[in-house]
């Protein structure tokens, strides 16, 4: 992937974000036309900060970014539409999860279109829905695609419910973080 120069525009969606200083966070965004890109958005948790809202998790937005020798630098962010996930605890743990799995399993600045726009309507889906059976439907879904259209999983193999947990832990040779919290907050529901 080669980036332009001095400033850059991408579309994405905000997938985690973790605080830095006094005033600063480091976000990271997976883009439709970058990949996922590690940014820094200085002076965002200022109270003034017009930036904040607009760099929530879950937020598909426009960002205008500034290259810089380390952390390229979110210079200004807008957002597309209202939040793509908002409200019930367990829907939100069904949306960590499918963040958790595109910043697992893509590297930075790898380009996939296809997953940017399976994230962006799984998780319109799961805010739209109140039904954990259409959670849980998603979920399965998304996970299937993801892995075949990152050449994961073959167009045949089918993995269950109990299997896919293990199955991404291999591939990444990390714990996923959000799945015990999911399973969870599925039993309780």
């Amino acid at each position: 992937m080669m980036r332009p120069l001095h400033v850059y525009t991408a579309e994405g969606i905000v997938l985690k974000r973790r605080v830095v200083g006094e005033a600063d966070r480091i976000i990271t965004v997976f883009t439709r036309q970058h990949g996922k890109l590690r940014l820094i958005a200085k002076g965002v948790r200022r109270i003034t900060s017009r930036r904040a809202g607009h760099l929530e998790v879950f937020s598909h937005v426009i960002l205008s970014i500034h290259t810089h020798k380390g952390l390229d630098i979110v210079t200004e962010a807008e957002r597309v539409s209202e939040a793509l996930i908002e409200g019930d605890s367990a829907g939100l743990g069904y949306a960590y999860c499918m963040c958790e799995l595109v910043d697992q399993l893509l590297a930075d600045g790898q380009e996939h279109e296809d997953v940017f726009f399976l994230l962006k309507n799984s998780l319109r889906i799961v805010g739209a829905s109140k039904d954990a059976e259409v959670w849980q439907a998603v979920m399965s879904r998304y996970v299937h695609e993801l892995l075949r259209n990152l050449g994961f999983l073959s167009v045949s193999r089918k993995l269950s419910t109990d299997e896919i947990k293990d199955y991404i832990e291999n591939i990444t040779e990390r714990k996923l973080h959000s799945w015990p919290l999911l399973a969870e907050l599925t039993r309780a529901s």
